[in-house]
């Protein structure tokens, strides 16, 4: 088990966590305040991480609320409709368990507030962040089907996510690197991005083993701008961008996502992090690569890159 590790859970809906939340990024404190964030202004300063959020790509990430009313709770992404019904990809975590079909509603893009069917969790799933995050993994089943998501994303089937970078988009609250996440940064309902190196990979451990690492995670580590800070996971002292940054509470289920020259891939589902989201913390991601034959299984209209 990582030292420090929390589980991006949600504290404001009051359900029973282990652990702090995930909201809607942390950013560079530079990034930041070139945006115009200041003292008094704190959530003026994410106007990047906004713009790179709402783009067309990222269309099918989408906003769960325990109460249909606040919308910064968790996320979750469309992954097509079959038979009169969506399909959406989230974490298994946001959940109490067993988990019921009640617990959460979605918002479409339009606004629409949508209640949820059915609920399948990976079977490996133990409820433990800590070391099975490689297996955080849920799909949701709605009511109804979504017509304005943008185009179906494209699930990712390779192994050759380390080293590169990734954006990772969601709901929740925000903050900055020199502070972690805190209430007065966040404003309004609307997703943000930030970005990262995947400087940590670790292939599935099938089957896994009780108490012990089941694998399968991206690894992104937030460094400051003066390079101070060492990276615990072997990589690079300085931002590789001015948009990196860590996930937040509410971020929880949300996705991350590569480019290539061909597309934009969906390759891991936003799971924890460590310590306070802040300089020298790390966000992990469960690897969708590996559970493709289960996803398959219960949504067959899924999109994957070519092997």
């Amino acid at each position: 088990m990582r030292a420090g590790r929390i589980s991006i859970l949600l504290l404001a809906t009051g359900l029973a966590v282990t652990a702090p939340p995930a909201g809607a990024v942390v950013i560079l404190d530079s990034t930041w305040a070139r945006e115009g964030g200041q003292p008094g202004q704190e959530a003026a300063g994410f106007g990047a991480a906004l713009r790179l959020a709402a783009a067309p790509q990222f269309r099918a990430v989408l906003a769960l609320s325990t109460d249909g009313e606040s919308w910064g709770e968790a996320s979750g992404t469309w992954l097509g409709n079959k038979d009169g019904h969506a399909y959406i990809l989230s974490a298994a975590h946001i959940f109490d368990f067993p988990p019921t079909t009640d617990q959460y509603v979605l918002r479409t893009p339009d606004g629409e507030t949508l209640g949820i069917d059915r609920v399948w969790v990976l079977p490996e799933w133990n409820g433990d962040p800590n070391t099975r995050a490689g297996y955080d993994l849920t799909i949701l089943r709605l009511e109804d089907e979504i017509d304005d998501a943008g185009p179906q994303p494209v699930l990712y089937t390779g192994a050759g996510e380390a080293g590169k970078l990734i954006t990772f988009v969601g709901y929740g609250s925000r903050g900055i690197g020199s502070s972690g996440e805190k209430e007065e940064y966040y404003e309004g309902a609307d997703k943000a991005a930030a970005q990262g190196v995947v400087d940590s990979w670790e292939e599935l451990v099938r089957p896994p083993v009780d108490g012990e690492e089941a694998g399968n995670e991206l690894g992104v580590f937030l460094p400051n701008e003066d390079g101070s800070i060492e990276n615990s996971l072997g990589g690079s002292n300085r931002p590789a961008t001015p948009l990196v940054g860590l996930l937040g509470s509410g971020d929880s289920g949300g996705s991350a996502w590569m480019k290539t020259k061909a597309d934009w891939l969906l390759v891991g589902v936003n799971s924890n992090g460590t310590g306070e989201a802040a300089y020298g913390e790390t966000s992990w991601f469960c690897r969708v690569s590996p559970h493709r034959k289960w996803i398959a299984s219960i949504f067959p209209g899924t999109r994957f890159s070519p092997p």
